[in-house]
């Protein structure tokens, strides 16, 4: 069992701050289970579709104690109800409500790490929960896993032995036809019960299997007592609280099955009690996103799926490969959480990793990954990887390289079609035609992003097997009707994009994804081979910049040129029913307004190891614009007639602002709002700009919004829980550190630090730590170690000092490659 003192928690939570708590524990796309910050199971998303809420009375944790002098204390393993849950049509709402609980709860959180510390002076030990699902970078089988782990820790402070017992019951709430099963089942030192329906039809969505299970002996009951007035539920707990065990009745019915596990808590002793609860559900559906051809299969399934035959399968494996996952994943985020990397920068990547691991995604039976923007209550928000919002994330190609080639390979060889159009959404299955809209900024950022994948992989052979599908995306633009039909580098045409409108005339935002896509594209192109291509790119970007900055910089920020467009002038493909009505008289624009977005393009290009594409006095200056004119502190007077993300005493960058006073009288739709994505990119490019407190101040200002009060700290909500953009939270750790990895040129880079300094790294496929050390001297001692994965590396640059090795080599785990940068060389 690894050790509960090395947990490591970056945040605690206390009192009101616990109350929305709800941190998800699950694989990437399996589904998930969250704890709450009072200890409790809470919003059981398992069957393939969003379930805020749905959290079944009676799956609980209970534990009873007796003393050396027979005193006997037995409650549930959560702190109090908060006020606010009290009421209700028959009383409180709460699960379990009606059962005693701990008087005083405080839960420490670092993703995907909770511990929950539980107090009440009638209970003679120590108590602490912990939950916990595997994590880590470059090992996405690894961090696949349809479980929750659960550890019940309990340390005696007194002079006497405490026998404990712990209770753990769950209810039979899986749907469909067939008949409730509940069946024991034992392998060594696991003991389980498996949830299923005998007899079910094997397409029903709700077909599956789930498995609570302890680790160590443990008595089981199948069932309890029928009858009205919860006459099973007094037996059951009645007999808990007298004997500390269970005792199955010949009357019982498998409604609920509970597992009981009895154990002696020396004095001076701590003692750890695991549980897992694993699932598997194979029918995920379709979601049609484009027009319906016929016939078409109902679901595709998931990859999880493949891996397990049931939810034992994955509870009995879990149990035995868990002390490797476990000291693995505490090794990721203590190297995170340990690092010089400033907290708040931390808190923010890795709460929103969790995004990764949500109903927002998932993987279909042959890997690829697949996602909507965000999840609702019920259902997933806006479905086929949107391109124009995954452009934002930046923690899948940072932590699972294969996943991110995944997502452009599908982008690049089912949504884009013979003229290079290139749907935003992907349907599914694969393969059948999508919804046949481009998104002038998730077309270009593809782009973007296929050379960041490339560069991160090196794999030439990938990148010549989309190249042609990449070429006529790009090419898309010039054709007649599209974005620059003209092609003089200025993006003209209908540009529908992520504020779900489209921009008419040269936009900022539209054209900053057009210069990265233009000089990402160049560079891949040159590598292959086509000079034509890299040559015509690197024009048309010289000349867009150039007119620009010469045309859209106001001297303060870049503002949009609106220009009206007849319809039949339009290309099929790029306007869509959200637009303004009449592109004559184009309603929904940016205009003079200063965008929060307006530098995207040269955020994600920068962090792409790409060159700049502004006047980086513009974009300094653009900066300090933004922060001037869109940051509120306090929303009391703020009018919003769209969705409201901020409120009261609040501290956020607004969407847009209009400083100059010549608002549109219709502006684009999302101005008046406030999305915590976006807020990470200025944060992000803040710190790449040299302004590191105005950048760290921006990150403050988010997660005091969701500090477990006001909002759940692992749910940054935008069109749906646990949305999608949030995760360019993980551009502050790109920022800070300076890394880059170019595995072409197998060079890894990094920022100079003043001072010393030890930093996480990850490129998706290895991580590991860089530490430097500099001297009085000027020079500066680097110890770059491998943790997981391998590291192929000639060239070591820091900040601007390049260091080439003497020979290549390759770094495995555990390995440290130490260098001496000599001081520079006077001027």
């Amino acid at each position: 069992m690894a050790d509960p003192s090395r947990t490591p928690t970056l945040t605690w939570y206390e009192g009101t701050r616990l109350e929305r708590i709800a941190m998800p524990l699950g694989g990437i796309g399996t589904g998930t289970i969250s704890i709450g910050g009072r200890g409790q199971l809470r919003d059981f998303e398992l069957v393939n579709q969003p379930a805020k809420g749905f959290t079944p009375a009676d799956c609980l944790l209970g534990l009873r104690t007796r003393d050396a002098d027979g005193r006997v204390d037995c409650r549930l393993l959560e702190g109090p109800i908060p006020r606010n849950e009290y009421e209700g049509v028959f009383g409180s709402t709460t699960a379990n409500a009606g059962l005693p609980r701990f008087a005083r709860a405080r839960c420490g959180c670092a993703y995907p790490f909770a511990q929950v510390e539980l107090e009440d002076p009638s209970v003679p030990l120590d108590v602490r929960l912990e939950a916990w699902n595997p994590l880590v970078p470059g090992d996405a089988e690894a961090s696949g896993w349809p479980v929750a782990g659960l550890r019940v820790v309990l340390h005696n402070p007194g002079p006497g032995a405490i026998q404990a017992s712990l209770l753990a019951t769950h209810r039979h709430w899986l749907g469909g036809d067939g008949t409730p099963r509940i069946e024991t089942r034992r392998s060594g030192e696991l003991a389980g019960l498996v949830f299923s329906r005998e007899g079910a039809t094997e397409t029903a969505r709700e077909l599956g299997t789930l498995c609570v299970a302890m680790v160590g002996p443990a008595e089981s009951r199948e069932g309890w007592l029928p009858g009205r007035w919860q006459r099973g539920r007094q037996q059951l707990w009645r007999q808990f609280v007298d004997e500390g065990r269970l005792e199955p009745d010949a009357e019982d019915e498998p409604e609920v099955g509970a597992l009981c596990q009895r154990a002696t808590v020396e004095p001076g002793a701590t003692l750890a009690l695991s549980l897992i609860l694993a699932w598997r559900f194979p029918n995920r559906r379709v979601y049609r996103a484009g027009p319906p051809p016929d016939p078409r299969p109902a679901h595709v399934g998931n990859h999880y799926c493949e891996r397990f035959a049931d939810a034992w399968e994955a509870a009995l494996r879990f149990s035995e490969e868990a002390p490797a996952l476990e000291e693995r994943t505490r090794r990721f985020v203590a190297a995170l959480t340990e690092s010089d990397i400033p907290g708040e920068l931390v808190e923010a990547a890795l709460a929103n990793v969790s995004t990764l691991r949500s109903t927002t995604v998932f993987r279909l039976p042959s890997g690829e990954l697949w996602g909507y923007e965000g999840s609702g209550d019920a259902g997933g928000c806006c479905p086929g990887s949107c391109t124009h919002v995954w452009n934002y994330e930046l923690a899948t190609p940072y932590l699972f390289a294969e996943l991110a080639r995944s997502m452009r390979t599908v982008e690049l060889r089912d949504a884009t079609d013979v003229d290079g159009l290139q749907s935003f959404r992907v349907d599914l299955p694969l393969g059948t035609p999508s919804n046949g809209l481009a998104a002038a900024d998730g077309q270009l950022g593809s782009l973007v992003r296929l050379y960041r994948e490339w560069r991160l992989c090196g794999d030439d052979e990938w990148l010549r097997g989309v190249w042609p599908a990449a070429r006529r995306s790009l090419s898309f633009c010039w054709l007649p009707g599209s974005w620059d039909a003209d092609g003089d580098g200025v993006m003209e045409g209908c540009q529908h994009n992520t504020m779900d409108c489209e921009y008419y005339g040269p936009h900022p935002q539209i054209q900053g994804w057009y210069l990265a896509a233009l000089r990402a594209t160049a560079e891949m192109a040159r590598h292959l081979g086509d000079g034509e291509l890299a040559d015509r790119c690197e024009r048309l970007r010289s000349k867009g910049a150039a007119w620009m900055d010469a045309n859209l910089w106001n001297g303060e920020y870049y503002e949009q040129e609106i220009r009206p467009l007849r319809p039949e002038d339009i290309r099929p493909g790029l306007r869509s029913d959200m637009g303004a009505s009449d592109p004559m008289h184009p309603a929904l624009q940016l205009g003079t307004g200063c965008l929060i977005d307006q530098l995207v393009g040269e955020w994600l290009a920068r962090l792409s190891g790409l060159d700049r594409l502004h006047d980086p006095d513009h974009v300094r200056a653009t900066l300090a614009s933004i922060l001037r004119y869109n940051r509120r502190e306090g929303f009391g007077d703020h009018w919003n007639p769209m969705r409201v993300y901020a409120l009261g005493d609040e501290t956020a960058l607004l969407m847009a602002s209009y400083p100059r006073g010549e608002m549109p009288a219709e502006p684009f739709t999302y101005h008046s709002e406030v999305m915590t994505g976006f807020e990470y990119v200025v944060a992000s490019h803040c710190l790449l700009e040299g302004m590191a407190e105005e950048g760290l101040r921006i990150v403050r200002d988010v997660r005091a919004r969701y500090d477990g009060e006001r909002r759940n700290p692992f749910d940054e909500a935008e069109c749906g829980h646990h949305y999608v953009r949030a995760m360019a939270s993980w551009a502050g750790i790109l920022a800070w550190t300076g890394f880059g990895w170019d595995a072409v040129q197998q060079t890894f880079a990094v920022a100079e630090s003043p001072r010393p300094a030890s930093w996480f790294w990850s490129n998706g496929s290895a991580w590991g730590t860089v530490c430097q050390r500099p001297e009085s001297s000027g020079s500066v001692s680097v110890a770059l170690t491998v943790e997981e994965g391998s590291l192929p590396i000639a060239c070591l640059r820091v900040g601007d000092r390049l260091h080439s090795l003497d020979e290549r080599r390759t770094l495995l785990p555990g390995e440290t490659l130490e260098i001496d940068l000599p001081a520079r060389s006077p001027r």
